[in-house]
């Protein structure tokens, strides 16, 4: 880019720099011409007046501009110095009516090989008769002089050759906080991301540049952390049930007479159906870690509680639901909300599980426990995958440890908030979610 931008700035100047020096060499040689004219024109004029006063033998050592006078016979009467002795030099006439002319001549008898300005002044002789004066020099050069078409090149080549070294210079300053950006993004690709490109204070193309690089690479560093923890989340709590399973059918065949294998069947199958359940709320992680649209609209969050309030538990549900609190969002994740919850007041609760809905402003739905209660320095550590707490409150009370933070990040996709407040007894969960404007 900088030598693209560079040659196209230099020929840019270089065309207007010939364009203006094309047009101040014209102007000048025609400056240059008009006045050599108007000097031939004013000798002849001093000609006519030695001629009035019989003086022209004054001519004879004159050196200044060739002259010659020719008489109403065409006969050289008269020459400065240096065309002295020389036939006439042109058959150049005024036109009828008019007392000079001016016309540029080449290859004159007496001027070989260049061109000459030849001005012829008519007038009357004092002894009668039509007389003509010429009066010739050599024509400036459509260069006027060598020592102009040297300056004119120097002013040619000063502003061309600093527009290249600007344009370098600008574009170079211009580009370095994009030469920091990239050696930053190489780095970054290099290491495995963590970092972030530079942004420069000012240049506000490039600073919105590096800023969208900047998110781009915090999404990236999102993705492969949620790809890390999924990773993490399904190594660390698929292990235990395997390796269960494991021991139990080891042991069995270490001792296959002695083994009651319809038991260990059974047994096999309550860990399968664990490691199924953990299998699917793990695909559910990863798939509202990755943003997966699901499918929007009305959801009447009242009734939608009500059905999952009506579900047969080992507890006994109590609920204060208020009608018409319609949010927007997937019916399905709502439910699996809803779901997660109960089952977690089921676990924990002593004998009764309380489900509320109501309407302020905003959705809000509770779901209460009348058991030992979350202290209120773990009430944020619930909702990281497969905590553990006390064993009244672990994952071995039948849970897989990922039914809350499966929640709150539907919860929390749906634009609203999963959080633990103060009760007087057990734990309180309070879902909010904005209501549906329409």
């Amino acid at each position: 880019m900088r030598g693209r931008l560079t040659l196209l700035a230099t020929v840019a100047m270089a065309v207007l720099g010939v364009i203006v020096c094309l047009y101040v060499l014209y102007a000048l040689y025609q400056s240059a011409s008009s006045y050599q004219r108007d000097t031939l024109e004013r000798r002849a004029m001093r000609v006519v007046e030695l001629a009035q006063r019989d003086s022209l033998q004054q001519l004879a050592s004159d050196h200044r501009i060739d002259v010659q006078v020719i008489d109403d016979k065409g006969q050289v009467i008269a020459a400065t110095v240096d065309v002295a002795g020389k036939p006439r030099m042109s058959t150049l006439t005024p036109p009828p009516g008019a007392v000079a002319t001016t016309m540029k001549e080449c290859d004159l008898p007496f001027f070989p090989g260049q061109c000459n300005w030849v001005v012829a002044y008519r007038f009357m002789a004092p002894t009668g008769g039509d007389w003509l004066v010429y009066t010739t020099e050599k024509a400036v050069p459509w260069y006027v002089t060598p020592r102009m078409l040297l300056y004119l090149t120097g002013i040619f080549l000063a502003p061309v050759a600093l527009a290249a070294f600007g344009t370098w210079r600008v574009v170079s300053r211009t580009l370095e906080p994009v030469d920091r950006i990239r050696a930053s993004f190489s780095e970054i690709t290099a290491s495995g991301g963590g970092m972030r490109v530079p942004v420069p204070a000012h240049d506000e193309e490039i600073r919105n540049l590096a800023e969208t690089v900047n998110q781009a690479l915090e999404r990236l560093d999102s993705a492969a952390e949620r790809q890390r923890r999924f990773v993490s989340d399904a190594s660390h709590d698929l292990r235990s049930p395997i390796t269960a399973m494991r021991a139990q059918v080891e042991e069995a065949l270490l001792y296959p007479d002695q083994t009651d294998w319809p038991a260990v069947a059974r047994n096999l199958l309550g860990i399968l159906d664990r490691l199924q359940a953990i299998v699917a709320d793990l695909l559910t992680l990863a798939r509202l870690d990755a943003n997966a649209p699901a499918l929007r609209g009305p959801v009447d969050l009242t009734e939608v509680a009500a059905a999952e309030a009506a579900v047969h538990r080992t507890k006994r549900v109590v609920t204060t639901l208020q009608p018409g609190v319609v949010v927007t969002g997937s019916r399905l994740e709502i439910c699996r909300l809803i779901t997660n919850l109960l089952d977690n007041a089921e676990r924990h609760a002593e004998s009764m599980i309380i489900v509320g809905v109501r309407k302020n402003g905003e959705a809000k739905l509770e779901v209460l426990d009348d058991g030992e209660g979350i202290p209120p320095e773990h009430r944020e550590t619930v909702f990281q995958r497969f905590v553990r707490l006390d064993a009244s409150r672990s994952r071995d009370a039948g849970g897989t440890g990922l039914g809350l933070p499966i929640a709150r990040e539907i919860a929390e996709a749906h634009g609203g908030s999963l959080t633990i407040e103060d009760s007087d007894r057990g734990a309180r969960f309070v879902l909010r979610l904005p209501l549906r404007s329409d």
